[in-house]
């Protein structure tokens, strides 16, 4: 049984770091993909950022490239989501999710396993 817990979020004031964790279990062989997405109040989800476990390469949305980072611990059971520089706008509750393959995606109908999620608040 897959299962997805992210930690980490919290109120982090405009210019702030926050770094966001997933702890992913269930998969029986590293061949699945971990995605980030969030969703602000009255808006869609949206796709933050992608990592193939297999191939070990990443996507991020254009909006937080050069400020957000995606990695995986050395077992990689957990996925981290390294953001700096935070902006209002990044503000939403984070989700972490997951499905099997090696190709990454950002849309939210690739993926079948969902956490709980995380608020994030970017705020002075």
């Amino acid at each position: 049984q897959v299962q997805l817990v992210e930690s980490g979020g919290g109120l982090v004031q405009p210019g702030g770091s926050l770094r966001l964790s997933c702890a992913v279990s269930g998969f029986p062989h590293d061949y699945h993909i971990v995605g980030w997405f969030r969703q602000a109040p009255g808006k869609g989800r949206e796709g933050v950022s992608c990592i193939s476990i297999a191939k070990d390469n990443s996507t991020l949305r254009d909006s937080v490239k050069g400020r957000f980072t995606v990695s995986t611990d050395g077992t990689k059971n957990i996925v981290y989501l390294q953001m700096n520089s935070l902006k209002p706008e990044d503000s939403g509750v984070y989700y972490c999710s997951a499905r099997k393959g090696i190709v990454c995606s950002l849309r939210t109908g690739s993926y079948e396993h969902w956490g709980q999620g995380t608020q994030v608040t970017v705020s002075s």
